[in-house]
């Protein structure tokens, strides 16, 4: 009996150490397929980022390819917007078919240009009359009147144009401010109500 008892706990001790091996032998794999499913989804999150991100720069590339020929372009189109302004009234009206032909050429030309530029995304900037906006227009110089509200686009030098969401160039305008009659009007007008007040 006493062999009985002397071998039985090895024999315990065995069957104890084996399902011991067993558990951390599985163990072992699951930690490992946990490990591995968590870097399957991590990679696979990154490659969807990544596919998104790609796209998005495709888009742009597509979208903003002619930004720099499109600027050069916006020269063309202001050098025709100058001459047909510079052809004296006088011989646009006149019988002379020659300069009337030249005209509408030019104004074609012009026109032509313009829906080329659309066609590709350039649109421009319509300013006038619009609040001053920094990101859309740069300001050449300040005009007193009373037909826009101050801080309001009175007048347009050169047109702006912006390419998607960008601005190829901003409208060079004229700000509006409050004109100086009117600004003593109303600085009499605070004197005399201060005064009333004493």
């Amino acid at each position: 009996m006493a062999e009985d008892n002397g071998t039985a706990p090895e024999v315990k001790d065995a069957a104890g150490e084996k399902a011991a091996q067993e558990k951390v032998g599985t163990a072992a794999p699951e930690a490992e397929v946990a490990d591995l499913k968590d870097r399957l989804t991590r990679t696979l999150a990154e490659m969807e980022n990544l596919r998104k991100r790609t796209a998005r720069e495709v888009a742009d590339s597509r979208q903003y390819a002619v930004t720099s020929f499109a600027r050069d372009m916006l020269t063309v189109a202001d050098n025709l917007k100058r001459a047909i302004a510079a052809v004296p009234a006088e011989l646009r009206s006149g019988d002379n078919k020659a300069v009337t032909a030249f005209i509408e050429g030019v104004e074609v030309t012009e026109r032509g240009l313009e829906q080329t530029l659309t066609k590709f995304g350039v649109k421009p900037i319509d300013a006038k009359g619009e609040k001053f906006n920094p990101e859309f227009h740069q300001a050449v110089y300040e005009v007193e009147t009373a037909d826009v509200p101050p801080g309001s686009v009175a007048d347009v030098m050169q047109v702006g144009y912006v390419i998607g969401d960008r601005v190829l160039r901003p409208a060079m305008v004229g700000v509006a401010k409050v004109p100086a009659a009117a600004q003593s009007q109303a600085g009499e007008t605070t004197e005399t109500a201060d005064a009333k007040g004493d």
